[in-house]
């Protein structure tokens, strides 16, 4: 990547790296089948077409050096989920700020039992290590702030895109999810251990499989337009890190975060929705969302009178 332009011979490249010239090729076809265009071959030498718009530490570093994201990025250009690596490097000491990428998941997940498709190089999969000094009842402010995160980082990028917040996960634009969060923990009964936020950003993709087409888009399906991962993702993690040192640094930054989170959301007040939880998909409650409360759970007036909703998947029947 540091001489792009450059032709450098198979035995050179052998030479540096203390290997012999059939493995040099042979790397070079697996940088190839992982979308990395190389040019040349054994006899000519190689040569970087374009440096890749792949979510390697070399690139991001530099680019969120004021961060608490800067020192601990991970890639992998295969993993199960981000979020698996993030907890089990957690569980084994990994400090607050490691960052887990991958250009595909073989097995994403989003909250609950649900996937997350994770086609390769064209979105964003990423995974935080944060220790925030709060009780684990607090972890929903995190999936919250996360979100407007989120939110902040596309409108700083893509200015014309103007997302909505679906509590408590999601990320919509034109009415498709293009993002979904997960967080996850290890806590005491008094205070979090650790936490591990994943967001998923579908950034470039052109088309998804037959179930998830009427409800999935991307950043590039909704404006036209082809985005740089590596630009979004430090943009991403640098929004992260505000919303971050913000919630553990102010004490008057959760009710912050609620407002905005309600003010960019067009489904916290006002929305007749139904909601299912896990096990639940053919009954859950029905009626007209009352805002956040304290903790940013959300209230539903229903027939039976307010409840306030810990968890579950929010449908939209219709405005008020």
């Amino acid at each position: 990547m540091d001489h792009a332009t450059v032709v450098v011979s198979g035995t050179k490249i052998a030479e540096e790296l203390g290997t012999s010239r059939l493995q040099i090729w042979r790397l070079i076809q697996q940088l190839r089948s992982l979308g990395v265009d190389v040019a040349g071959h054994p006899a000519t030498g190689y040569r970087l077409r374009a440096v890749p718009d792949l979510l390697l530490p070399e690139m991001i570093a530099p680019l969120v050096k004021r961060t608490i994201f800067a020192k601990h990025i991970h890639h992998y250009y295969k993993v199960g989920s981000t979020n698996s690596e993030a907890m089990l490097a957690a569980a084994e000491g990994s400090p607050e700020g490691s960052v887990f990428l991958a250009e595909e998941q073989l097995a994403g997940r989003g909250r609950g039992a649900h996937s997350w498709h994770s086609a390769r190089s064209t979105g964003i999969y990423c995974s935080v290590i944060l220790h925030p000094a709060m009780p684990p009842s607090d972890a929903l402010i995190f999936s919250l702030a996360a979100g407007l995160a989120v939110r902040a980082a596309v409108v700083e990028v893509a200015p014309q895109l103007r997302p909505d917040l679906k509590w408590p996960n999601d990320l919509l634009v034109g009415g498709k999810k293009f993002c979904g969060i997960l967080t996850e923990m290890n806590a005491e009964a008094t205070r979090v251990r650790y936490l591990v936020v994943g967001v998923g950003i579908n950034v470039n993709q052109l088309k998804f499989p037959a179930e998830l087409r009427e409800i999935a888009t991307s950043l590039r399906i909704a404006t036209g337009t082809e985005w740089s991962r590596v630009e979004m993702c430090a943009t991403l993690l640098k929004s992260l890190d505000r919303e971050y040192r913000s919630l553990v640094e102010n004490d008057n930054t959760r009710d912050a975060i609620l407002r905005r989170f309600a003010e960019s959301s067009s489904t916290v007040r006002g929305a007749k929705v139904s909601i299912t939880t896990n096990g639940d998909e053919n009954g859950g409650l029905t009626g007209v969302t009352e805002g956040l409360d304290e903790r940013g759970f959300l209230q539903l007036r229903t027939v039976d009178g307010l409840r306030i909703v810990v968890s579950g998947t929010v449908r939209v029947s219709g405005n008020l």
